[in-house]
């Protein structure tokens, strides 16, 4: 490869599985080329000689291990690197790609940050390859043919393991690696708890066989996973519908987890775009709350049967946030102790696509978001403030609230104050620019009931 960016082809039938990928590569710096067929694949892997195929097997008329050697056929792709990106987890699908001379096989749901990993190291030994002799060239395609098959059947192996337990969790629980992993290893420290639950599962779930629901169930939370991990978090579980997801890089696990979830909501509206063909009627909509706080880190249950988790208030707060979306009628509420260090809101007047990209340049770390209220979450006895977030610097997630958002902040003023006749005028006007916004009908009933109170 020369100084110019690596090019990756991603070959996938599935046009959501293109977006995902070319975003989370395309953001590590490689140009990126798409295909959604086999056939799509050859003709462009001929004409633009990409330095790595990611490659999906189970495709239409031409499957990717029919792809992979075809290109191991032609004198100037048989070495290509190519990465299988496969559903297809068993042992014998597994080394039939090897068989064919895949470098690696990657089932899905996949971790980001391992595909990102072997994508970057199967370039640089690409690379290498390129810089060695014939004679070395060809005892390395002799290595791969005879013997390696077993050693990469048995790396899959400890790899599948991480697909339960997030490389993070082992990192703490498993320092000396994974015979050391015993009950009770933990780790205390502050983190940011991110949960995220779909509205209307149940009914969903209702209408459909269990296969279709399980087909885009896994769909979706791919997707999640995708934003997660690019935001530097990793998902602790999935809880039927629901996803716990735990942000810990230091200094920055707030702002990872406010990104993620503004990505998240950003994602399923690519996810409601392709929803006819699970058979769902209306679009998906999820509710996300986010707290940070202490929170330990480590093994839980029986010496026959324990579980990694994280553990703490800090959880228990995430999900009692989560559950007042409902309430709220928001899309991501965020307690104080995410938003502390974001001490002032932006003053926005007027903000559109344009300036929100001109202003990314300048204050890419800057959120959108309003005070919600302060409240004492179920179960809980200390009331906490929470707030509103609905965008970045990069995404908007509801565009109608940036316009109200300095009438919305005069009539909260005003009701901490006491001033319930002003608040309701702000809160109605509100209103009339944006009638979906709950929370601003809220506020009205409760100028006018304790308008009412004091009359």
């Amino acid at each position: 490869m020369s100084d110019r960016l690596p090019q990756i082809l991603i070959v996938d039938d599935e046009p959501a599985n293109l977006i995902l990928l070319e975003e989370l590569l395309r953001a590590e710096g490689y140009e990126i080329i798409l295909a959604a067929s086999g056939i799509e694949a050859l003709q462009l892997a001929k004409t633009t000689s990409p330095d790595l195929v990611l490659l999906d097997v189970m495709m239409p008329d031409m499957d990717g291990f029919e792809v992979c050697d075809s290109l191991r056929k032609d004198e100037q792709l048989k070495v290509t690197p190519v990465i299988f990106l496969t559903a297809l987890d068993d042992e014998q699908s597994q080394i039939k790609g090897l068989e064919l001379m895949g470098d690696d096989y990657i089932t899905k749901p996949f971790n980001s940050r391992l595909l990102v990993a072997k994508v970057s190291s199967l370039l640089q030994l690409n690379q290498m390859r390129t810089q060695t002799t014939p004679v070395d060239s060809q005892r390395i395609s002799d290595d791969r043919k005879n013997g390696s098959v077993a050693v990469q059947v048995e790396e899959d192996a400890s790899e599948k393991l991480r697909l339960f337990v997030p490389e993070q969790f082992l990192e703490r629980i498993a320092p000396q690696g994974v015979n050391s992993i015993k009950l009770g290893n933990f780790t205390e420290e502050e983190l940011t708890i991110l949960f995220c639950d779909i509205r209307g599962f149940t009914t969903i779930a209702e209408s459909q066989t269990a296969s279709e629901t399980y087909q885009w169930l896994n769909v979706f939370f791919n997707q999640m996973s995708v934003c997660i991990d690019s935001n530097y978090g990793f998902i602790d579980k999935y809880l039927g519908d629901a996803i716990m997801a735990v942000f810990d890089r230091e200094q920055f696990h707030q702002e990872d987890a406010l990104n993620a979830a503004i990505i998240m909501q950003k994602s399923l509206e690519k996810f409601n775009e392709e929803r006819d063909q699970f058979q769902i009627q209306d679009p998906l909509r999820i509710g996300i709350g986010i707290h940070t706080g202490i929170g330990m880190i480590g093994t839980l249950g029986s010496e026959s049967r324990m579980d990694s988790t994280v553990i703490g208030d800090v959880v228990n707060t995430a999900s009692r946030l989560e559950g007042l979306t409902k309430t709220y009628g928001c899309k991501i509420i965020v307690s104080q102790e995410t938003m502390c260090y974001e001490e002032q809101p932006l003053e926005i007047t007027s903000l559109s696509d344009a300036k929100l990209a001109h202003q990314s340049q300048t204050k890419s770390s800057s959120f959108y978001y309003r005070w919600l209220d302060k409240v004492a979450p179920r179960g809980k006895q200390k009331a906490i403030k929470i707030y509103e977030l609905f965008g970045n610097q990069s995404h908007l997630i509801d565009s109608d609230k940036t316009q109200t958002l300095t009438l919305f902040e005069n009539g909260v003023a005003a009701w901490q104050m006491g001033e319930l006749t002003q608040a309701l005028l702000c809160f109605k006007q509100v209103i009339e620019q944006d009638p979906t916004d709950i929370v601003a009908e809220l506020y009205i009933q409760r100028c006018q009931e304790q308008l009412k109170v004091d009359s």
